[in-house]
């Protein structure tokens, strides 16, 4: 004998409600352009320079004076020699000895 099984009508449950999500990236490029300008700044500083030398001048002057008497004769110490008439030039006025 050759049996078969007996199939009990199918209970049906409430459905059962599932929810899934998905997500899809999307990229929005947005592009915010910058322009930098370099400005390189020279500064010329002249500098002026005045070198100055100085120099000395010694100036010597003589006076003859002739205090009375007689001059010494030639030879002695401080003696003018005959028709000395002293420095003459700017400054200079001429003088000499008076007898």
């Amino acid at each position: 004998m050759h049996c078969r099984p007996k199939v009990m009508p199918a209970v049906v449950h409430p459905t059962k409600c599932c929810v899934t999500h998905s997500f899809d990236e999307v990229i929005v490029p947005h592009i915010h352009p910058t322009h930098t300008t370099n400005v390189n700044h020279t500064l010329y500083k002249h500098q002026h320079y005045f070198p100055q030398t100085a120099s000395n001048v010694n100036e010597v002057s003589n006076q003859q004076f002739n205090c009375g008497g007689n001059p010494p004769g030639p030879g002695f110490p401080g003696a003018a020699a005959p028709g000395f008439q002293g420095p003459a030039g700017p400054g200079f006025p001429r003088q000499g000895f008076r007898r």
